[in-house]
């Protein structure tokens, strides 16, 4: 099964599912990212501070697919903002990864308190000119911080990668993300501390159609119009995951999931404010 595209405003395109690797150890992350790719997933994100790049490398050797048929993400971690820190971050990126580059490099946080995503910012455009990431985005960032970086280079992110799913649905800054001309990617995408899975609403349109609560959420999800990355170590769940280009949700039942959505988490709220690290 082939799958489908979503178009960024720099020309290249990324597959609207991908697999997520958080947070699978160096010795766990291999084996799935192979099963991930026999099933037909193309698109694996991960991060350095996942702490498994380099078993995500070995994942992607391991399953004998052309590296040029992969779309592979990374994050920037909080603690190498700034020009000097963001060069090397990437640089050890790649060769943890055993790759000259990746097709998109996240700053993973904004950390207004260190005060320096403006410049980590500058650096990934840097980067991303000499090759080693293809597309450069961003991750939790609110508006203000995507205005700032976007007024002081000329230069706006391909992908915001932010919470997104039913019962935290971040209307307003996916609104705010799509003015601007950035695709929104969701992490999170089945609200594992919702309790989403086993919600009433979800299961009800899960059994009339046939399919998972999984199934549902993330048919949601392409329905919206996001980009989607959900995560797990089991081979069952991984193929479930991925089967969900063969069915539509109805006008109501997307209304119904839809008003599930019950705000931002207090700890999302936190690190977006840069209390947290």
């Amino acid at each position: 099964m082939s799958t489908p595209q979503i178009t960024l405003n720099d020309g290249r395109s990324i597959p609207q599912i991908g697999t997520g690797t958080w947070p699978l150890t160096e010795t766990e992350v291999p084996s799935v990212v192979a099963t991930a790719i026999e099933v037909g997933y193309r698109h694996i994100d991960t991060a350095a501070a996942y702490g498994n790049e380099r078993g995500v490398g070995v994942g992607i050797r391991r399953s004998g697919l052309s590296r040029d048929a992969l779309f592979v993400t990374t994050k920037i971690g909080n603690d190498h903002h700034g020009r000097k820190q963001t060069r090397q971050a990437l640089e050890e990126s790649l060769r943890r990864l055993g790759d000259d580059h990746v097709d998109l490099a996240l700053i993973h946080w904004p950390m207004p308190q260190v005060g320096k995503y403006v410049e980590t910012w500058e650096t990934l455009i840097d980067l991303q000119q000499e090759g080693k990431a293809g597309s450069i985005g961003v991750s939790n960032f609110r508006p203000e911080h995507l205005d700032r970086i976007i007024r002081s280079t000329g230069v706006t992110p391909a992908v915001n990668q932010i919470e997104v799913n039913p019962v935290v649905a971040h209307r307003e800054l996916r609104k705010a993300t799509r003015a601007r001309g950035i695709a929104i990617e969701s992490w999170s995408p089945l609200g594992p501390s919702t309790n989403l899975l086993q919600d009433d609403t979800v299961g009800a349109i899960a059994t009339r159609l046939g399919k998972t609560p999984a199934q549902v959420i993330l048919r949601w999800h392409v329905e919206h119009g996001l980009i989607v990355i959900p995560k797990s170590a089991s081979a069952e769940r991984l193929r479930q995951n991925f089967e969900i280009f063969g069915f539509t949700l109805e006008a109501d039942d997307n209304a119904a999931l839809d008003g599930l959505d019950r705000g931002t988490p207090a700890f999302y709220s936190a690190q977006l404010a840069g209390d947290q690290n």
